[in-house]
């Protein structure tokens, strides 16, 4: 099991995860405490008629602050999962696009060894953008088709109702692994891994967003050294989901976010301190 956090760079975790004065390099001091982390700064790439990749010195940087047994979980630029561009009825054109798959990939090369997850998040697909369930897993197994399958992959859906026995099992069928999300207005993962634990492969992700963003923005002026909403209880269950994955040899990526509580890194220490205690 490894747990991490949605990001790193944040100077309101100096004296958290990262030294309390002086210079330093975040990824590098980050990666001291944690041995994974959740890049999402690749996600925002669709622009109007391209998208946009990682540049090379960032993945190489990436890749040089880190040690050789770190792993990144990596959201899939949105280029690839959005059916339409935001707040419009107009078609994205790379949309599980093959080719963007395969640049994507090569520009990230460098840590293809550090890579534990690429994760697809897909947004609340609603009828407009794809009307059925049987209807995304068409599109998605057509796209595994036509790919070259070197790293790992994972699907994120963020409709409540598509989270049933058909969207496990096709997961299952074709080796994807499972993201779990827990927040915004999803159903507890708890609850959901406890209906399809039977249909889980080796690996899973599991991310702890929270449910109020905005509003625990406002609560903690984007300043993260506090629990603000403490979730004791429903980290305890989680503990109880993750004791059951490990019993069962499954790999876990545990992704903890900001907005869950109101300090990832406290949440990680609360969540390691009940995992001792289970």
């Amino acid at each position: 099991m490894r747990i991490g956090t949605c990001s790193w760079k944040y100077d309101s975790w100096r004296g958290l995860v990262y030294p309390e004065f002086g210079e330093f390099n975040y990824l590098d001091e980050y990666s001291k405490k944690y041995n994974t982390v959740e890049i999402d700064q690749w996600f925002w790439s669709l622009n109007k008629d391209k998208a946009i990749l990682p540049k090379p010195n960032i993945v190489e940087e990436y890749n040089s602050f880190t040690p050789d047994d770190f792993r990144f979980t990596v959201k899939m630029p949105n280029s690839l999962t959005l059916t339409h561009y935001y707040k419009s009825s107009n078609k994205n054109p790379f949309f599980l696009s093959p080719d963007l798959m395969k640049t994507f990939c090569d520009s990230i090369e460098p840590i293809w060894e550090k890579i534990g997850m690429l994760m697809f998040q897909f947004e609340y697909l609603n009828n407009q953008k794809m009307n059925s369930l049987s209807n995304f897993v068409k599109f998605f197994d057509d796209f595994l088709n036509s790919i070259n399958l070197q790293l790992p992959i994972g699907i994120e859906i963020r409709n409540p109702n598509y989270l049933n026995s058909e969207y496990f099992s096709f997961l299952q069928q074709n080796k994807i692994t499972p993201v779990f999300l827990q927040g915004y207005y999803m159903p507890l993962i708890t609850e959901v891994y406890e209906k399809h634990r039977n249909l889980i492969n080796d690996q899973i992700v599991i991310r702890l967003h929270g449910y109020d963003r905005k509003g625990i923005e406002a609560k903690t002026n984007n300043f993260w050294d506090t629990i603000i909403e403490p979730k004791d209880n429903e980290l305890k269950n989680i503990v109880r989901m993750l004791t059951d994955l490990q019993s069962k040899n499954v790999d876990i990526y545990m992704n903890v976010n900001n907005h869950y509580e109101g300090s990832a890194p406290l949440t990680i220490d609360k969540l390691k301190n009940y995992l001792q205690n289970q």
